[in-house]
């Protein structure tokens, strides 16, 4: 059966719209989960518009909720050192007694990444990065103490205190890459960011996860699978429910609905009618 969450990307809106839709999607039970994303120019247009930061939004979300899982989807491991995510993420778990879920990607925004310094660096290099710094959240968040030698990330005896109540967190992967993506979703993650993919092409792909899971001996339906609908302010709640239907048939577990201004939280219960 197929679940539904929300997704609140923190650009052309105001704090107190995310808010409102967060505590009314909190009271609706068809939303398991919501989230943001961890960006600092807006992804769509104007790409000059405001952008609040994901994860200190994320802390004040947890206090103003008490249902809902959350995270942000996804973390680029360029933009922090693996050791402060994996503090950051100890303490987001904490804040919201086990709720939160660890969302990590390689990066791939190249304007935002330039304009602060932030090199994200060749696919090669961003995927090797990203490999080294899953492993290092992973170690900090169940392990007393962390030493790592890598090309990137060089820990002695580090620590990651205190742990939160989930050791670790969930990890959700975001990403479509075949070769490399998908091989750290099947060693690593508890759930699977496909993104916009769409229906028709997501059984292949996902078939694609399923062999690097039977590489390693690993069952694939351990692995949530998650993809996005564009929801934005008017959109037919029908409409949107025969979309997520379309995903729920082809295989996808989790439909998230990725909301885009005018933001109201007043269009999340028409959405949850309509998808029962």
């Amino acid at each position: 059966m197929t679940r539904y969450a929300i997704k609140t990307p923190p650009h052309h809106g105001q704090w107190s719209e995310y808010l409102d839709i967060w505590r009314e999607a909190d009271q609706i039970e068809s939303f398991e989960s919501a989230w943001n994303f961890e960006h600092f120019y807006p992804t769509s247009e104007p790409f000059d518009g405001p952008c609040l930061e994901g994860w200190t939004m994320l802390a004040a979300l947890a206090q103003a909720t008490s249902r809902l899982q959350l995270g942000c989807m996804v973390s680029a491991v360029p933009y922090r050192h693996p050791a402060v995510i994996a503090n950051m993420a100890a303490t987001i778990d904490i804040i919201s007694g086990g709720r939160f879920v660890l969302g990590l990607g390689a990066g791939w925004h190249e304007e935002e990444s330039a304009a602060y310094g932030l090199p994200l660096g060749t696919m090669k290099e961003r995927m090797d990065r990203f490999e080294e710094g899953v492993e290092v959240v992973l170690s900090l968040s169940t392990k007393d103490e962390t030493t790592f030698e890598g090309q990137y990330y060089q820990l002695v005896n580090a620590r990651c205190e205190p742990k939160g109540p989930q050791q670790p967190p969930p990890l959700v992967i975001g990403g479509v890459g075949k070769r490399r993506t998908l091989r750290v979703v099947a060693r690593h993650a508890q759930m699977w960011d496909s993104l916009f993919i769409p229906p028709a092409e997501w059984p292949a792909l996902h078939q694609v996860l399923v062999e690097h899971c039977e590489d390693i001996g690993r069952n694939p339906s351990e692995i949530t699978s998650l993809t996005h609908v564009k929801f934005i302010g008017g959109d037919d709640p029908k409409q949107l429910a025969e979309k997520a239907a379309a995903y729920g048939e082809a295989g996808v577990d989790l439909v998230v609905f990725s909301m885009f201004a005018p933001l109201t939280a007043a269009s999340l219960e028409p959405l949850a009618v309509a998808l029962q």
